[in-house]
């Protein structure tokens, strides 16, 4: 019997300082606990996606960075040089 007539659910309020907590942290100092849990569900959740969006895309970017990096070095690294000469060293 985990619903109450006044108060949150455990499985709720977990959730809601879950959001709470990756806002203010994930918002480097833009926004404080006493703010953000006190804000309008649609306005918190708002602010939630907006984040998560922006990290999302900063991880493909940096993933789409990094292969081409790796694409890069994996030319550079064995180049396909083939000597035209056939000349042997002098035997001493």
């Amino acid at each position: 019997m985990g619903l109450t007539f006044f108060g949150l659910t455990p499985k709720y309020r977990e959730n809601v300082f879950s959001r709470v907590h990756e806002i203010v942290f994930y918002g480097q100092g833009g926004y404080d606990w006493d703010t953000v849990y006190h804000l309008p569900v649609r306005y918190r959740e708002f602010i939630y996606n907006q984040i998560r969006e922006h990290y999302e895309k900063q991880a493909k970017e940096a993933e789409k960075q990094q292969k081409s990096m790796k694409s890069k070095t994996a030319q550079t690294a064995k180049p396909n040089i083939k000597p035209t000469y056939t000349a042997k060293a002098p035997k001493k």
